[in-house]
């Protein structure tokens, strides 16, 4: 019994932090927007930029891009900015779900291949196949950074 309770309790000191997952597309599901790619097999190379503004306004530029059904796809992204910010890249819906779990655990780990967080004057890269046509959804969900401007658009076209 003392074991179960133990158990018990260790399982609820780790609950929120269980709960609170990872980036958008985590806890082991399928993603709709597409899956990991692989890099040999890019076609194209979208350089992306994050950037604040003097007015307050929170950026990525371009901040819509379009890309074809089964397209492989190399995101080289730039923080310019002066803080650190990322690039979630999912559904609409995904994306503002996240986005909610972020306001509750800012500091949460990224360990999902469709998000990338970067320091100040950092680069990096997420390299994605698109499986799915429609539209999608990148963001920074760094509290108070999507409020500020820091969202864009994927339009993903059948072949």
């Amino acid at each position: 019994m003392k074991n179960y309770l133990m158990a018990l309790a260790l399982a609820a000191l780790a609950s929120p932090a269980l709960a609170s997952g990872n980036h958008a597309g985590g806890h082991g599901e399928k993603m709709a927007i597409g899956e990991p790619g692989d890099k040999a097999k890019a076609t194209q190379t979208i350089r992306v930029t994050m950037k604040e503004t003097d007015d307050g306004k929170m950026l990525f530029t371009p901040a819509a891009f379009n890309v074809r059904k089964g397209q492989t796809v190399k995101i080289a992204i730039k923080n310019a900015g002066t803080v650190d910010h990322e690039f979630v890249l999912d559904q609409e819906d995904k994306i503002l779900e996240h986005k909610k779990v972020m306001e509750k655990f800012p500091e949460m780990e990224h360990a999902d291949p469709n998000s990338i967080r970067l320091p100040a004057g950092q680069s990096g890269e997420i390299v994605w196949k698109f499986t799915t046509d429609g539209e999608f959804k990148f963001a920074c969900l760094i509290p108070g950074h999507y409020e500020a401007g820091m969202h864009g658009d994927v339009t993903v076209a059948g072949k």
